[in-house]
């Protein structure tokens, strides 16, 4: 992977995360390593559930498959806050 590659990907990671954490009521105390981690899972993976439903690739902006990216980062940003502040606390 080039540094162009890797930037982007921390771009794409950190954007879709903070949307994951916008969609989401109240404060999710978790780090923004942890939201830009969970970004770049949800992206990836959106990817290819669009992908495999064929709405990936429509040639401009990929509304649907931003969407399921969105709704994969709000549920993995929720999963994150559950685990990492049970694990902070215990």
């Amino acid at each position: 992977m080039t540094v162009s590659g890797i930037i982007s990907a921390l771009v794409v990671g950190l954007i879709i995360g903070a949307l994951g954490r916008l969609v989401l009521p109240g404060k999710q105390s978790i780090p923004i390593w942890l939201t830009i981690l969970v970004g770049i899972v949800a992206a990836v993976i959106g990817t290819f559930i669009a992908n495999a439903l064929g709405v990936g690739d429509t040639g401009g902006i990929d509304w649907i498959e931003l969407l399921i990216q969105i709704a994969l980062a709000a549920g993995g940003v929720s999963l994150a806050a559950g685990v990492y502040t049970r694990k902070r606390v215990s």
